[in-house]
């Protein structure tokens, strides 16, 4: 049986016209920052690991979500696999601010951890603080050639420390990892304030009123076809219920795989519909036939 040109034509439109309701379903930005796979704002979309990380406001922002709080999102590099925080209540350079424990949970810190070049920087410690005396190892000694002096020598509030300091020295601070906050807090560490920069291989030679004041997060996921599903129209996302990596093709249909096959309803029923290669196949089959006999 010969299909019309305009039945082909309907089919190939109706598929991509499911393609859009599908991507409609997942929000592909969030105020100016783009929401890409292994993210959603969504739920159901992205990668499960990464489910309910983050949360758009119009109003506000995105924010990644911590069990210590919100971070508002300055940036995601998605070439790079990167997204930069910013804590409201952290100190910088120009203002001094109450700390508050950075914590992340387990699978934060498996799926996107702090990267290694971002690093805490904890100040005016006490004497008494184990970083200066049995966990002295977990501050870092080269830090760019950068030192505790210079940073409160520098920094408008960070003078405060040296201002209120009974010594002619200025109090102790460290250079860590995010590691050590993951295991002790602020509290444990004796420290009264902290900040935190990022890209620090790039801060030899520039001053503490330059750098760049933030948390960058890197993150990795293994290829689980998300390529593939793109490619077919559809928007790589996850089963709610079974946390398994699922194709959204539609408002009422999901792949295993891709958009190019058979589907399964929400009802948990198999429907065939035509892949795009499929339907090409059928428009220019049914064009040619259409064409009058010489």
């Amino acid at each position: 049986m010969l299909i019309p040109a305009s039945t082909a034509l309907i089919i190939i439109l109706t598929h991509f016209s499911s393609s859009a309701a599908a991507a409609s379903l997942c929000r592909t930005f969030c105020n100016n920052i783009p929401i890409r796979y292994p993210f959603g704002i969504d739920d159901g979309c992205g990668a499960a690991p990464f489910r309910r990380m983050l949360n758009c406001s119009t109003a506000a922002g995105l924010f990644f979500l911590t069990p210590s709080g919100s971070y508002k999102v300055q940036s995601i590099d998605y070439g790079k696999k990167t997204v930069v925080l910013y804590d409201p209540s952290m100190s910088t350079c120009s203002i001094l601010q109450p700390h508050r424990d950075f914590l992340i949970t387990d699978i934060q810190s498996a799926t996107i951890p702090p990267s290694p070049d971002t690093l805490f920087l904890l100040l005016n410690c006490s004497l008494d603080s184990p970083l200066l005396n049995r966990y002295r190892y977990l501050c870092s000694s080269n830090f760019s050639a950068h030192s505790c002096d210079e940073l409160y020598a520098t920094c408008t509030s960070f003078k405060l420390f040296h201002m209120l300091s009974n010594s002619t020295a200025s109090p102790p601070c460290c250079f860590t990892t995010y590691d050590t906050l993951r295991y002790m807090s602020m509290n444990i560490l004796d420290c009264s304030h902290y900040t935190s920069v990022y890209n620090v291989d790039a801060l030899k030679g520039v001053g503490p009123l330059d750098w760049l004041y933030g948390i960058k997060l890197s993150y990795s996921l293994p290829d689980l076809g998300c390529d593939r599903c793109s490619k077919s129209g559809g928007v790589c996302g996850f089963d709610v219920d079974t946390q398994g990596f699922t194709c959204i093709c539609s408002f009422t249909t999901n792949a295993t795989t891709d958009c190019g096959g058979s589907y399964v309803n929400r009802g948990g029923k198999s429907n065939g519909t035509p892949s795009v290669v499929g339907v090409a196949v059928l428009i220019c089959r049914a064009l040619f036939l259409s064409l009058p006999t010489l």
